[in-house]
């Protein structure tokens, strides 16, 4: 049994909390001190302090190379205690000009290739730094950074680099923390200078500015990217999938000119050559590229040369499609802008990027001025005080000479004078020469040019602007030396063109369950059937308890307004809406609107063909309130949706319609009142607003189910639950104004149930109706004859027991498709009318 003496204490402790909080301080470590870059000068700690370690050893580019063995073993001994095998590698990969658009370490021997063979061990291999390592760490000894104890407190370390250029942008970086992840492609350090010098002139240009001057990454490798909407989303959003290509050409066959050749000069980053080579022979072997004759790798130290001979009368394109679909001749590289910022990581966007390595450079700047300032006006001091010694030279030099000792003159001078001390122990430092009439004018001229240095640095910590301008003049400086063109092109993807573009504008039905799926339908997969017929089955419900709640016929091409039940709206395009079969539930519309809280619910779907159209949205709400907003105040679309409307405690939104000015509305509500009235008795209201009464509720059950924009010359059709509906001209309803009673729209009787929907329609328009269970009935609307007011209507779609409609929409008329559709299916007689009630 163990003993313990007095003075030590066992505390007892849950194990699950111990894991807990050592897996987080572990994670944190990971994430700070290990695994991700900082976004000022884009190193990650062990990078930092090889770097470091080699500048104390005064490895300059044009100084000696060191043994990799000492650099390593300094930057663990002193900076870094994780051994130099974990050392070793980090140096070897900032020596490799194949994974460093811009190397930091100049090495000499095997540091490994392309093909992925290992480096020597570091006791034969030997660096020291490159110019661009020097240009990151300038000024380092001029308090430009904060300094920092190392591990064992006997040397003092940076915190981050001063860095002249933006490190983590031109040579991006890579790493996997805990939980993240970081991978930033780099850039091309000319077109990076030139962006950041425009950010420095505008800081509100956008991103789209910076593309122009920048536009896209360049990998040490060179390549191909694809299209540009991967960089694009890089750019905006800090991630982005760039599509990378290797660069084949054809050669003739001077041999064979019946057999061409085709030639890799180039492969995308971080693609294994050798493994490539490989993967190529295998597929050859495998009979999956069947074009290739011969295959070998002529590259060497000029550069590299990968040969494919191509079989007799072989199309090289054809192969060449092949290499770029089954190897990794093309590759995806996937960005993910991740970095330290304030310490904290942050997915951050090519601006934000270039802001924080401007606003490091900028604290850089004011602090190495203040470390000058502060050395010229203590140099200042010090020379004051010779100047005034030399004015009464014969006095000062009487004063000395009376003096016993060095610490008597000293007082002497600083009581006669009013020397400070070090001007007094400077005086008393003099040599003989210094007292010629020569030296004296040397000193003025050094005290007059140090007055103008300081007045330039108090000028310069007072105007950022004047700051702005030194990062110009080092950065036109770093331009000088690194004009070299890109390495990577940048090509439109073979047949890029909008995505819409691709895609038939046609109409499509969309529904949405009660559990907020959504899917997208041809309107072919319903045959048109005249009234009264059963239809087919529209969607597959998974659940017993799940049902349909919205039917919408919309063309692909148009905007999906997507409003939710607290009243917030998104954006999407009808057709990105997925496509599914009629018995198939769909996708739940969680997984593509952000941010959509948990107990938000979809309320209602509005389609436009333009944002910026001159028109209006109409709200109508289940407790009668009404709102006009005009349509441009939804015309920039956000991820995260933007609020709509303020809906009052228990109220939900029930419909929003497009009306233009000179449109009349009609609301219509559950126990089949309606009310009609000019649209304009409604004024325009920001998003913010709550609205105005539209309809008085004279039943405590009653609610209005729909709102439907008309004119005086419109019918509408009115549709029951049970299946029953009828259609009216909009004139048979009296007009008034907003907030009235209303009149009846159709006898909501046991055999029709109350009202589903209301439409707006002509003969040449037909109707989808799908009821709660997913039956689905398309039909004509000239099968409907036109009926008085307050009548029970006709039967519309033949219902199965214990199922009721829950949705009608109508498919819009398509003066390019005149062809008759099929009609199937029996008709039904007009049921008897009753009195209008007003």
């Amino acid at each position: 049994m163990s003993k313990y003496t007095q003075n030590e204490m066992i505390q007892p402790r849950n194990v699950e909390e111990e894991m807990k909080d050592s897996y987080l301080r572990y994670s944190m470590s990971v994430i700070i001190s290990r695994a991700l870059p900082d976004v000022r000068d884009g190193l990650k700690p062990s990078q930092r302090r090889i770097l470091f370690a080699m500048k104390q050893l005064n490895l300059s580019p044009g100084g000696k190379h060191r043994k990799c063995a000492k650099i390593c073993g300094d930057t663990s001994g002193d900076y870094h205690p994780h051994g130099e095998q974990v050392i070793y590698p980090t140096m070897v990969r900032m020596a490799q000009d194949w994974a460093m658009r811009y190397s930091l370490v100049d090495g000499q021997g095997n540091f490994g290739s392309i093909d992925g063979d290992p480096p020597a061990a570091m006791r034969y291999t030997e660096a020291r730094l490159t110019s661009a390592a020097i240009q990151l760490m300038d000024d380092l000894e001029k308090d430009t950074v904060d300094m920092v104890p190392n591990y064992d407190e006997t040397k003092k370390e940076p915190t981050v680099f001063p860095s002249k250029f933006p490190n983590l942008i031109s040579n991006g970086s890579s790493g996997i923390a805990v939980g993240m992840a970081t991978n930033i492609p780099p850039q091309n350090l000319n077109e990076l200078i030139k962006a950041t010098e425009l950010l420095l002139e505008n800081p509100t240009a956008t991103v789209e500015d910076i593309l122009k001057v920048m536009p896209g990454p360049d990998f040490p490798t060179g390549g191909i990217i694809c299209g540009y909407r991967g960089i694009r989303d890089a750019y905006s959003t800090g991630r982005g999938k760039i599509i990378l290509r290797g660069v084949i050409h054809t050669e003739e066959n001077p041999d064979n000119p019946d057999r061409a050749r085709l030639v890799v000069t180039e492969i995308p980053y971080n693609v294994n050559k050798s493994r490539l080579i490989e993967k190529i022979a295998d597929l050859v072997n495998d009979k999956q590229l069947n074009g290739i004759a011969d295959l070998r790798d002529e590259s060497d130290k000029d550069g590299m040369r990968i040969v494919l001979e191509l079989k007799r009368n072989e199309i090289p394109e054809v192969t060449i499609n092949q290499l770029y679909k089954y190897t990794d001749l093309q590759t995806t590289f996937g960005c993910n802008m991740l970095a330290l910022d304030k310490g904290l990581p942050r997915t951050m966007n090519m601006k934000q990027l270039i802001q924080a390595w401007i606003e490091h450079r900028i604290e850089v700047i004011r602090r190495r001025t203040r470390f000058e300032l502060n050395k010229a006006e203590a140099r200042a001091h010090i020379l004051e005080g010779y100047l005034k010694a030399i004015a009464h030279l014969d006095d000062v030099v009487k004063i000395i000479r009376a003096s016993d000792n060095r610490d008597q003159a000293k007082e002497a001078l600083k009581e006669r004078y009013e020397f400070s001390e070090k001007q007094a122990n400077a005086v008393l430092d003099l040599r003989l020469y210094q007292l010629t009439g020569l030296e004296h004018d040397k000193i003025n001229d050094e005290y007059q040019e140090l007055l103008k240095k300081i007045e330039y640095l108090k000028a310069v910590l007072a105007s950022e602007e004047m700051v702005k301008d030194i990062i110009r003049e080092e950065l036109a400086e770093i331009q000088k030396n690194h004009k070299e063109p890109r390495r990577t092109e940048i090509q439109a993807a073979e047949g890029e063109v909008n995505m819409e573009d691709l895609i038939a504008d046609e109409q499509v039905i969309v529904t949405i369950s009660e559990d907020d799926y959504i899917k997208r339908m041809p309107i072919d997969t319903f045959r048109e059937q005249k009234r009264g017929g059963q239809g087919v089955t529209g969607l597959n419900l998974k659940r017993q308890d799940d049902a349909l709640k919205g039917l919408y016929v919309v063309s692909t091409h148009d905007y999906l307004l997507i409003f939710t039940s607290l009243g917030r709206v998104y954006w999407m395009k009808a057709w990105q809406v997925p496509e599914f079969g009629r018995a198939a539930k769909g996708r739940p519309l969680i997984q593509m609107l952000e941010d959509i809280r948990p107990e938000e619910k979809i309320a209602t779907v509005l389609d436009v063909k333009n944002l910026t159209d001159e028109g209006y949205v109409f709200f109508a709400t289940r407790q009668g309130t009404i709102k006009k907003c005009r349509l441009d105040e939804f015309s920039n679309p956000r991820r995260k949706g933007v609020w709509a409307l303020d809906l009052a405690e228990g109220d939900q939104l029930v419909s929003a319609r497009f009306a233009t000015p000179g449109d009349q509305v009609m609301l219509f509500t559950y126990k089949g009142m309606a009310v009609r009235f000019d649209e304009d008795q409604a004024r325009p209201m920001g998003r913010q607003a709550r609205g105005v009464k539209g309809v008085t509720l004279k039943d405590n059950d009653d609610y209005v189910v729909n709102a439907e924009v008309v004119t005086p010359e419109d019918t509408v059709l009115v549709v029951c639950e049970n299946g029953f509906g009828k259609r009216s001209r909009v004139e048979d309803f009296r007009q008034t104004k907003r907030g009235g009673v209303g009149v009846k729209s159709i006898i909501t009787s046991e055999r029709n149930g109350n009202v589903v929907s209301a439409l707006q329609v002509n003969d040449e328009d037909g109707l989808v109706m799908i009821s709660q269970k997913g039956q689905t009935v398309r039909t004509p609307v000239r099968d409907l004859r036109i009926l008085g007011r307050a009548t029970q209507g006709v039967k519309l779609v033949n219902l199965k027991e214990d199922d009721h409609l829950i949705a009608v929409e109508k498919i819009k008329h398509d003066e390019d498709k005149d062809s008759e559709p099929t009609v199937e299916g029996a008709s039904a007689e007009v049921l008897d009318e009753a009195k209008p009630e007003e």
